[in-house]
């Protein structure tokens, strides 16, 4: 059978067994059919708290966080209702940070892309930078001893509003809510006590869960000493259509869009697959390899020990250059070397250590395939197993495997979250 893959902008359509193999996808909801007005209402009838305009006052400074190019929310659609309820506020005083976090910075092109070229123009819009202490304030610990230090305009504003994508997240449990302004706006000390090997590897650091998961209680912590104002959460469908908006107290919205979100895209399976066929959900999630980690975390919930996980993930931004994955990747000779580095005593957590960590631990469970732009050298030098198309892996996987291999079928990658659930036999 044909299935279509989510991969770059365009989609890859592949050829399949019939036989023995499953397509499992998130519950498909279709897009609203009036976003705009569906996004003015909730802002005007927030969960918790008066509507955003009461809110926020004409002499007020504000502070809107958003999500950088890696996340596919279409905020060039969120922002204007929201600037449309702040139309009383000067534009002086509307500052847009972009949560990036330890990413690189978005280029002029892409906050076009993301935010619409007017409001690039007429606002004034901020690449949050986690590396600049002049651009950050320390505020103290928590009760960890995490340090927080988080970006200084957003600490200045007299209104904080926080957006977001509210997906699953193979750590954090889910994106969106508390996470935007708790690590987007975070400062690199912050960053890498929010994701030291013993929180990421925890068992309860997992996708789709917040209660217990000591990551989610670290960045809730971060959240509630340094305050957000208003939030605003959407969930989207394939096609990036909103399907759900839920707005106000920052807890109340955020919890909500979790639990439609679990409701959506958290799918059962019956028993482990032999071979497990996966994304990164397409432009612009699998921009590079250092994000696809989380389609082949999401394949590893579903594949039995020893078994195969089959990518596809565009990687046109490559591996990337910036950041450290790749000199992490490079300075080991395995996966499993890796894991025994980072458990040593005396190791001092480097940025991007997460994504290689998570990378072996699914590396430790199944072969990699991967199905990408980059070059065989690279995605070698990377521990993973180049392909020139999918249906070859699979062909030589199943050799391996036998005939009657199960074979799982994952075309959003982590847009779904399959789970073993004997019950759904």
């Amino acid at each position: 059978m044909r299935v279509r893959l989510a991969y770059g902008r365009h989609g890859l359509d592949i050829d399949v067994p019939q036989r023995n193999c499953d397509v499992v996808e998130p519950v498909y909801h279709p897009g609203l059919p009036d976003e705009h007005a569906a996004l003015l209402d909730v802002l005007r009838h927030p969960m918790g708290m008066p509507p955003l305009h009461q809110t926020v006052k004409s002499t007020d400074t504000v502070a809107i966080a958003v999500c950088d190019i890696t996340r596919p929310i279409p905020t060039d659609r969120i922002l204007p209702p929201i600037l449309e309820e702040l139309a009383h506020v000067p534009r002086e005083q509307i500052a847009i940070l972009i949560a990036a976090g330890s990413h690189r910075a978005n280029t002029t092109p892409e906050l076009e892309e993301m935010l619409g070229r007017e409001v690039v123009r007429d606002y004034r819009v901020v690449n949050h930078t986690a590396f600049d202490k002049e651009t950050l304030r320390y505020v103290g610990d928590i009760s960890t001893g995490i340090p927080i230090w988080l970006n200084r305009l957003w600490l200045d504003a007299d209104v904080r509003v926080a957006t977001g994508l509210v997906e699953p997240h193979f750590f954090a449990g889910f994106s969106g809510g508390p996470k935007v302004p708790a690590i987007g706006l975070a400062g690199i000390d912050t960053i890498l006590g929010e994701h030291s090997p013993y929180l990421v590897g925890h068992p309860r650091s997992t996708w789709g869960v917040i209660d217990d998961n000591p990551m989610h209680t670290v960045i809730r912590e971060i959240a509630r000493r340094t305050g957000v104002d208003f939030n605003l959460n959407v969930i989207v469908n394939k096609e990036h259509r909103i399907v759900r908006a839920y707005a106000g107290d920052l807890w109340a919205s955020h919890r909500a869009a979790c639990q439609e979100a679990r409701r959506i895209v958290m799918r059962p399976v019956p028993e482990p697959y032999d071979i497990v066929i996966t994304t990164n959900s397409g432009y612009p999630l699998d921009l590079n390899l250092y994000q696809t980690i989380k389609g082949m975390s999401a394949a590893a919930l579903i594949v039995r020990g020893g078994g195969v996980i089959i990518c596809a993930s565009e990687c046109s931004d490559g591996i990337p250059e910036h950041g450290e994955y790749k000199r992490l990747l490079a300075s080991v000779s395995s996966p499993e070397e890796f894991l025994k580095v980072i458990r040593r005593r005396d190791h001092q957590p480097v940025m991007d250590q997460w994504e290689v960590q998570l990378q072996a631990q699914v590396q430790m469970k199944a072969t990699l395939y991967l199905k990408s732009s980059l070059p065989d050298d690279d995605a070698r030098a990377a521990h993973v197993l180049p392909i020139r198309s999918v249906e070859e892996a699979l062909s030589t996987a199943l050799e391996q495997m036998g005939g009657d291999a199960r074979i799982c079928v994952l075309p959003e990658g982590p847009q779904t979250i399959p789970y073993v659930d004997e019950k759904a036999a």
